[in-house]
């Protein structure tokens, strides 16, 4: 994040990305996400979650907190507070459900004046937003990164620090169709665990187990159905709903070899 940084300042790049890296050491997967890309591996036709994604949702109590520490960031124009909806002048002086940095449920308050602004988290699931600008809180980059038409930076509340999994794999026995996939938000939007781990297991079955092909025909299938087919309604999936359109990468490692057939 820091080398983004400075060459943002020395060759003018602004932008940024969510991460999401596998490292192999000594016997063991570590998996590090900050973003909105998963991580899971499937064992035995097991599914093992591997990351969580990071949104305004996931995150609401983090967001909330640091504006409460640091309410400057806010600029006067956003609430740290939660409420069901946006709240319209005349409702000042009415009860409404709210929720803070402190509660996982709701509660009721008098609406004040300062309950007016917009609220640092708006909308639900992939529609959530953080400042009414961005669907993620944490990654890389985005230093430039400003509410829209405002001079309020998004940065500080974007963090680059990863969280981090570990996967011992000599605590069992992998077979060559036991993998791990990463993949960017565009599979998982239209895709769920299960899903992925059903055409993970289709397409493995049709080739042999120490065919090295198999792997990226995998990865390759994943990003083929999730894109889907273009027709007159735009891209479409084989249930006919609208299919991916953000950007779609994965990646499908083998957690054990052919060696281990015997």
């Amino acid at each position: 994040d820091d080398q983004i940084e400075r060459e943002r300042a020395s060759q003018h790049l602004p932008g940024g990305c969510c991460a999401l890296a596998a490292i192999y050491l000594m016997g063991k997967f570590y998996v590090a996400n900050a973003g909105d890309s998963r991580a899971i591996i499937i064992r035995n036709g097991e599914i093992i979650p591997m990351s969580k994604e990071f949104t305004p949702e996931t995150e609401r109590q983090r967001l909330q907190f640091l504006a409460l520490l640091r309410p400057e960031l806010l600029g006067k124009e956003f609430t740290h507070l939660e409420f069901p909806r946006r709240i319209q002048p005349k409702e000042l002086g009415k009860k409404m459900l709210y929720r803070d940095q402190n509660m996982n449920g709701w509660a009721y308050k008098k609406i004040e004046e300062d309950d007016l602004k917009f609220p640092l988290i708006f909308g639900e699931g992939k529609k959530a937003r953080m400042m009414a600008t961005i669907g993620v809180t944490r990654g890389l980059g985005d230093h430039d990164l400003k509410v829209f038409s405002s001079n309020i930076h998004i940065k500080p509340f974007l963090s680059c620090f990863p969280e981090v999994r570990v996967y011992d794999l000599t605590q069992y026995e992998h077979c060559p169709d036991d993998v791990l996939v990463l993949g960017t938000d565009g599979l998982w939007d239209v895709t769920n665990d299960k899903e992925v781990a059903g055409v993970v297991m289709e397409v493995l079955m049709s080739y042999e187990p120490n065919d090295p092909c198999r792997y990226t025909m995998v990865a390759q299938e994943l990003v083929v159905r999730s894109r889907g087919v273009l027709k007159e309604r735009g891209w479409r999936l084989a249930n006919d709903k609208l299919g991916s359109g953000d950007d779609i990468s994965v990646f499908v490692i083998p957690l054990g070899g052919p060696g281990n057939y015997t």
